[in-house]
C-alpha cells in the first residue's frame, strides 16, 4: 500500500512540477522537498519551461540593428564605431549609441583590438609641457619611409600642435639633415605668424633635434626648446601617434616608388588628417576645427541632434539621462604632473 501511495505522489509531482515549480508541487502532493531530493538526486532534474524574455522598450529592432551593422561594414568599413558615430552625428543622423554599435559588431565577431607594448624606462628629468590654446606648444619628429629599393629611405619631418593636434608643417626629404629641419621650422613659424616668446618646440633627442643649427634658429625666433628623456618615446606621444595613424592607414604602401610618390601620398594623408579625421584626443573633432576655434559651434550642433533624438525616442534614453556629446578639448599636456597642485608651477623650458 505504501508503495502505491509513493508512486501516486511521484506521478503527481512529475505532472505538477513544470506548472508549479518544485516547492509548490511537493506541497500539493504531501511530500517534503528533502524526500523528493533524496529519491531524485540521481535522476535528471526536471525544470520549468523557460519563458522568453520580452525585449526592453528601448531595444533596437532587428531591422534597425541590421541597418547599423550594414552601415558600419560598408560605408565605415575602415573606421572605428566612434568615428562612424560622430560622423553621422555631424550629418544630423542618430541611429544608435556608440556602445550599441560596438555590441552589434561584437555579436558577429567583427571587433578587434591592436595591442602594442609601451616603452617603460626609469624616469629621469621629465619634460612637463602645457598648452591651453593653439600655437603654444609644438612637437616635431622624423620618421623613415621605405623607398623603391633596398636601403633607400625617405625622411618625413612632421610638426604637430599639442593643443589641437593640427599638423602645422611637414616635409619629405631624401635624408635627415639639421639644415632641412631648420628650413622647415623657420617656414612653419612664419606661416603661422609665431611671435617671439610665445611658443615652445618639443622634440626627442635625435641628432637633428639636438643640433647646433636648430638650437641657433630657435634662439633667433625666440622659441623655447624642450627635449624628451633619453630612449623615452612616450615623452613625444602626439607625433608618434600621428606616425602610427599614417603607417596603419589602409592605403599606406609597403614601399614608395619615388620621393614624389611619397610626397603625394603624405599630402593627401595630412589633408585628411587635419580636415576629416575624428581625433579621439580632442573630443572627436577635426584638428582644423579645434585649431581655428570652430569646435564649440560643432559641439552645440551635436548636442542639438542628440536632444532631437531624445525627444523623438525618449524611451531609448531613459536609463542614461540626457545625452551629451564629449566635452570641448581642454588643456593638453605632455607628462601632466601627478599632483594637480603642480600643474600651474610646471617649469617652462629655457630658450638656450
Amino acid at each position: 500500500m505504501t508503495e502505491i501511495i509513493q508512486a501516486a505522489q511521484a506521478e503527481a509531482i512529475t505532472e505538477l512540477l513544470p506548472l508549479l515549480g518544485r516547492r509548490h508541487a511537493c506541497a500539493a502532493a504531501g511530500v517534503s522537498q528533502a524526500t523528493w531530493y533524496r529519491k531524485n538526486r540521481r535522476s535528471p532534474a526536471l525544470v520549468r519551461p523557460v519563458t522568453p524574455r520580452k525585449p526592453h522598450p528601448s531595444t533596437l529592432s532587428k531591422a534597425e540593428r541590421d541597418h547599423v551593422r550594414a552601415l558600419l561594414n560598408e560605408r565605415f568599413a575602415d573606421a572605428s564605431p566612434a568615428t562612424a558615430y560622430f560622423s553621422l552625428l555631424d550629418e544630423g543622423v542618430y541611429l544608435a549609441s556608440e556602445s550599441t554599435m560596438y555590441r552589434i559588431l561584437r555579436e558577429h565577431g567583427e571587433v578587434g583590438r591592436d595591442r602594442r607594448r609601451q616603452a617603460t624606462h626609469p624616469p629621469k628629468t621629465i619634460p612637463e609641457l602645457f598648452a591651453d590654446a593653439p600655437n603654444v606648444v609644438w612637437a616635431w619628429d622624423i620618421t623613415k619611409l621605405r623607398g623603391p629599393d633596398k636601403g633607400v629611405w625617405y625622411s618625413l619631418y612632421t610638426i604637430i600642435d599639442l593643443f589641437s593636434r593640427y599638423v602645422v608643417g611637414w616635409m619629405i626629404a631624401p635624408r635627415e639633415s639639421a639644415d632641412l629641419a631648420r628650413h622647415l621650422i623657420r617656414q612653419t613659424a612664419r606661416k603661422h605668424h609665431i611671435d617671439e616668446g610665445t611658443l615652445t618646440l618639443h622634440a626627442d633627442r635625435g641628432s637633428s633635434m639636438k643640433s647646433k643649427t636648430v638650437a641657433e634658429l630657435l634662439i633667433d625666433l625666440g622659441v623655447a626648446k624642450s627635449h624628451s628623456r633619453p630612449k623615452t618615446s612616450n615623452d613625444n606621444p602626439h607625433v608618434e601617434a600621428s606616425f602610427k595613424t599614417l603607417k596603419y592607414c589602409p592605403d599606406f604602401p609597403g614601399r614608395f616608388g619615388s620621393i614624389e610618390d611619397a610626397r603625394a601620398f603624405c599630402r593627401d594623408f595630412y589633408t585628411w588628417y587635419n580636415h576629416q579625421h575624428y581625433h579621439s584626443g580632442i573630443g572627436y573633432h577635426h584638428p582644423v576645427d579645434v585649431h581655428y576655434g570652430r569646435a564649440a559651434a560643432i559641439r552645440d550642433q551635436r548636442a542639438a541632434v542628440l536632444a532631437t533624438a531624445q525627444a523623438t525616442h525618449p524611451e531609448r534614453f531613459a536609463s542614461g539621462g540626457t545625452p551629451t556629446p564629449p566635452a570641448l578639448p581642454g588643456p593638453a599636456w605632455i607628462n601632466k604632473p601627478k599632483n594637480e597642485d603642480q600643474k600651474d608651477t610646471a617649469e617652462k623650458p629655457t630658450q638656450n
